[in-house]
């Protein structure tokens, strides 16, 4: 019976020890939280998929209070410094909004790996060379899309042969060289056409214009070229070009 005593009274020991403990843990978090300098952090609310283009973000985050001393040092503190990148591994709620975790389409493509943009779908055109800035297009790349059409073109353009940029800071996202093509059924009649095949990341009426450009140019009555778009390109100036105004 003593023996059985001692038990409870040893329990009841260990239970009231570790109330007290918690009681002292909490106080002294709030005495720790009382004297603290507190700072506004932006913090993940709702999971943020890779590849998310940095304007995106501020839908999945909210701004929060929290200790300096809890802020960690590469935190994002203007949203407009994503401007341009993307998001290089899936956030998490609770997360605080890091710089380490975005990055530009062009780093991630040097890793071998291109992210394709929220909402936007891939679509490949095979292009010759000289449509593709000599072979120098690369993965990660933007590009500019001219199309053109010419006097033989089933457009309702009045038969005037037309080059116009279509798109501008399109992202490239494979490119495969050296595709060969034969025609014919002998030999003789064989021939090889070197062409790039390049996968580009566009919504869904983006897609409709190239496939139209690229039928029309298989059809030779018009064509597609690429440029590529450094950071700060200029875009201005862009208009419809035919046989009146080319000289303008």
């Amino acid at each position: 019976m003593i023996r059985i005593i001692g038990a409870i009274v040893a329990i009841l020991l260990a239970v009231g020890g570790g109330f007290a403990l918690f009681l002292y843990v909490q106080s002294a978090d709030k005495r720790a939280a009382e004297g603290a300098e507190f700072q506004q952090v932006f913090v993940v609310k709702e999971a943020v998929p890779k590849g998310t283009a940095g304007e995106a973000v501020q839908d999945f985050i909210e701004v929060d209070e929290l200790p300096a001393i809890a802020i960690q040092p590469d935190i994002v503190t203007d949203l407009a410094d994503l401007k341009g990148l993307v998001t290089n591994a899936e956030l998490l709620p609770g997360e605080q909004l890091l710089q380490a975790r975005f990055s530009s389409p062009e780093d991630l493509a040097a890793d071998g790996e291109v992210v394709i943009p929220d909402g936007y779908q891939e679509i490949t055109l095979a292009l010759p060379v000289e449509r593709v800035v000599g072979g120098e297009v690369r993965p990660g790349d933007s590009v500019g899309i001219v199309l053109s059409t010419n006097t033989r073109s089933i457009a309702a353009n009045d038969q005037t042969a037309q080059s116009q940029f279509i798109y501008n800071g399109v992202l490239v996202t494979r490119v495969t060289a050296g595709r060969t093509l034969t025609s014919g059924d002998s030999a003789d009649e064989n021939r090889e056409v070197s062409a790039f095949l390049v996968t580009l990341a566009v919504t869904a009426s983006q897609a409709e214009k190239l496939a139209y450009g690229a039928e029309q140019q298989e059809d030779n009555n018009g064509g597609i070229w690429l440029t590529l778009q450094p950071e700060g390109v200029d875009t201005n100036g862009s208009t419809n070009r035919s046989g009146e105004n080319i000289f303008q």
